[in-house]
């Protein structure tokens, strides 16, 4: 192991005790208001992975050289940021939104649960399995931007608020497994094992839905007498959009998903999105630019640090057996990307099915627990944080409230 895999490793180890530490510095900045813009910039947990992974940078043109730490930018695979973004600015404008809001209401509407329970349920239970094929980071945009203005816009308990994004983690990481292409630990995996959409439906698949309704149904039950007292629905006083306006960005959303291992195209249609977004301003509310480029700069800087991690990730892995390996994975994935432990997975030959599978399963299953754990979490923390005191969730909370639904994922992948 050389200097530059040791200054990485112990990078990320910063980089992740930062994350636990967002809401320390958001107090910092309201007791020393003299550099509130930096202790908010560092409070950021969005900000975290990138800044670091910038550090790493410097330190590997510091000690190798300029060529070299270019070369190993380079080397980086930067899609899955630039899809997330994309993905999210485009599924989160006002039309593909107003369709999703409408979808879960007209649902809603048979589930035999009173006030905003019907709501919730569907909106936490249909959205997410959505996401197998609409993609996770879609799925997450959709949800979180619907239980901001249901439930988290409305007076509900914090607790509420900390179950409702526990579980709205884990069922988004577990439900993109009904396919071969929705979620980023089985698509990394995918190609190279030969797994198609009806191998994962069939061996992954139907365990995530269930895990996801028992899941969504406890939630539900246990804060239903809090969410009995909001509406069933609200009334939509917005202006009904032409139906070419809808369809067309139905479109740009099929054509982003179905090209999302291609850069180059999927980029294009979202500038020709964003064209189309500015000379029609009346069919859309503010886009999530913001949100959208901040979870794309954490991605990025988990892509930069995490490619130093190999060294000691990949043993671990390997010396394992499938039991060990599914609840390794469940905990490993809580301080990396899960898709990131499947990838080093998909490059050792002649691992047996039942440790391909023990390895996946415990990937998506731990894929709630922190806001790193899966691609499309920062997405959902960008859109919900500003409901939560100070505009920072506790890494701790998440963790705790998250954890239930994980427990029921692990009974669904072992005991079904």
């Amino acid at each position: 192991m050389n200097l530059i895999q040791w200054v990485g490793s112990g990078l990320f180890a910063v980089a992740l005790v930062h994350t636990f530490s967002t809401k320390f510095f958001e107090r910092m900045a309201h007791s020393r208001p003299d550099h509130a813009g930096l202790w908010h910039l560092l409070g950021e947990v969005e900000v975290v992975f990138g800044f670091w992974a910038m550090v790493l940078v410097v330190a590997m043109a510091a000690i190798q050289g300029r060529e070299a730490a270019t070369a190993y930018l380079d080397s980086r695979n930067f899609t899955e940021p630039m899809f997330v973004f994309a993905i999210m600015v485009v599924a989160g404008s006002k039309p593909v939104l107003d369709m999703a809001r409408s979808s879960v209401n007209f649902i809603a509407k048979y589930i035999p649960l009173r006030g905003g329970m019907a709501f919730y349920f569907v909106a936490l239970a249909f959205v997410p399995l959505l996401g197998s094929f609409i993609t996770e980071p879609a799925a997450m945009t959709l949800a979180a931007l619907m239980l901001r203005d249901r439930i988290y816009g409305a007076s509900v308990s914090t607790k509420l608020k900390y179950a409702t994004l526990g579980v709205l983690f884990v069922n988004v990481s577990i439900g993109g497994t009904l396919t071969s292409f929705a979620a980023p630990p089985v698509l990394m995996v995918a190609s190279t094992w030969h797994w198609d959409s009806w191998y994962m439906l069939g061996h992954f698949g139907w365990k995530a839905a269930i895990a996801v309704a028992a899941n969504t149904l406890i939630t539900t039950l246990i804060f239903g007498k809090e969410l009995s007292r909001l509406p069933r629905t609200l009334q939509n006083n917005n202006a009904k959009l032409p139906f070419w306006i809808g369809a067309l960005h139905v479109l740009f959303v099929v054509g982003v998903v179905a090209f999302a291992h291609h850069p180059s195209v999927f980029m294009g249609l979202f500038l020709f999105f964003m064209g189309f977004a500015t000379a029609y301003p009346r069919f859309q509310d503010r886009l999530i630019l913001r949100e959208g480029l901040l979870v794309a700069f954490f991605l990025s800087g988990l892509v930069v640090l995490g490619g130093q991690q190999q060294w000691w990730l990949e043993p671990l892995l390997i010396s394992m057996d499938s039991t060990t390996v599914y609840f390794g994975a469940t905990v490993l994935t809580a301080v990396t990307d899960n898709a990131a432990l499947t990838y080093l997975g998909s490059l050792v030959s002649g691992l047996s099915d039942e440790f391909k599978h023990a390895l996946v399963a415990g990937a998506v299953t731990g894929g709630g627990l922190t806001v790193i754990a899966n691609a499309p979490n920062p997405a959902g923390f960008a859109i919900l944080r500003g409901n939560f005191e100070d505009q920072a969730i506790h890494p701790v909370g998440l963790f705790i409230a998250a954890l239930p639904a994980t427990v029921m994922a692990v009974l669904a992948f072992r005991m079904l």
